[in-house]
């Protein structure tokens, strides 16, 4: 049985690029959309956030999933205004994120269309050197399914959220 290693969904929000953009890289948004994250707080900001993150700078995510609760640390790829924010999971734990683990890719790609902006959510897992055997296992034991399957729920769950919030925002 063959994994999928990647999920990637859109949708139209009426609102300009640089609005959305300004709201995804900021990590400290995400739970307003996100039926997983909790919160984001920046790495050495006493502040805890509030602004976009620019490339190379790290948060640690909190996430739940029913009783289930980690964080991550993450690590932004891209952070071009107007057009993509992109971060790699590279840590994870309970407490904190002690292990180092590659474990996703997250990217928004934002374009202009009529109506609005296309949302691009990607979701990357090929970032796990794991057999497949052993991430099937995984996934099951974490998601009840292939977590392809898991995510691309996910993913529409935030993008219509996502649009919900700030269709119309200028």
């Amino acid at each position: 049985m063959t994994r999928d290693l990647s999920v990637t969904d859109s949708v139209v929000v009426d609102a300009p690029a640089s609005v959305i953009w300004s709201q995804l890289a900021d990590p400290t948004q995400m739970p307003r959309w996100s039926p997983e994250n909790t919160g984001a707080r920046l790495e050495g900001d006493a502040a805890g956030g509030g602004r976009p993150l620019v490339e190379g700078e790290s948060f640690s995510g909190t996430n739940r999933r029913g009783r289930a609760r980690w964080i991550t640390r993450c690590v932004v790829r891209h952070s071009v205004p107007g057009e993509r924010f992109c971060f790699d999971v590279v840590g994870w734990g309970l407490g904190s994120p002690r292990l180092r683990v590659k474990v996703a890719r997250w990217d928004y790609r934002l374009e202009m269309v009529e109506g609005g902006t296309r949302v691009t959510e990607t979701w990357s897992d090929g970032r796990r050197a794991w057999p497949t055997w052993l991430a099937n296992a995984f996934d099951q034991a974490a998601a009840g399914r292939p977590f392809a399957q898991f995510q691309r729920r996910n993913i529409a769950r935030t993008l219509a959220a996502l649009k919900a919030d700030l269709d119309g925002v200028r």
